[in-house]
């Protein structure tokens, strides 16, 4: 997988998966020329003889990024002939549209996913949608330049992206963050 954020402008699909075969999913894609990205985080793990084993797994096993780097004709065939089911995210209930995530968005989504960022939650479409926040940009720190909602979770703020599928929830402090108007 490749982990590098790219300027382009291509736009994202968020594919929902009917089987637990993520990484053949990946594997077929990426044969295909396709970039794709699963959200993951490091999961540690001991044995029965007390050894520590930390890897790297999919936050959510159902769910992939495909970037749309194809015509939209050509990217549905090679979606349905990959060896696994899966389902497009749609524009709307009965639209047979692919919604696409524009490409900054999905930038920022990548960033805010990074495994190695620990302060960091992750949330179903459903509790994303449900907090109630207000559209900030981050103008200092580390995560300068991200957008997103800032809300508030345990007496603590957190900058919120949702995509389809699923939202990351970032630790923020309140004064790096400025109301943007959308």
């Amino acid at each position: 997988m490749d982990n590098e954020i790219t300027g382009d402008s291509c736009p994202w699909y968020a594919a929902k998966l009917y089987s637990g075969a993520q990484s053949e999913l990946e594997e077929f894609l990426t044969g295909q020329g396709l970039e794709c990205f699963i959200p993951r985080e490091y999961v540690t793990t001991v044995d029965a003889d007390g050894h520590r084993h930390t890897k790297l797994k999919p936050v959510v096993r159902n769910l992939l990024f495909v970037k749309k780097s194809l015509p939209e004709p050509d990217m549905r065939k090679v979606i349905q002939s990959s060896p696994r089911p899966m389902y497009i995210f749609r524009k709307s209930t009965g639209s047979t549209e692919y919604y696409e995530i524009p490409s900054v968005q999905m930038e920022e989504f990548r960033a805010m996913c990074n495994p190695d960022i620990l302060m960091r939650k992750y949330i179903s479409e459903e509790e994303a949608h449900l907090k109630a926040g207000t559209p900030v940009e981050v103008f200092a720190g580390p995560l300068k330049g991200l957008t997103g909602k800032l809300v508030r979770s345990n007496k603590q703020y957190f900058l919120l992206k949702e995509v389809p599928g699923m939202g990351v929830m970032l630790k923020v402090t309140r004064w790096c963050c400025r109301a943007i108007e959308e």
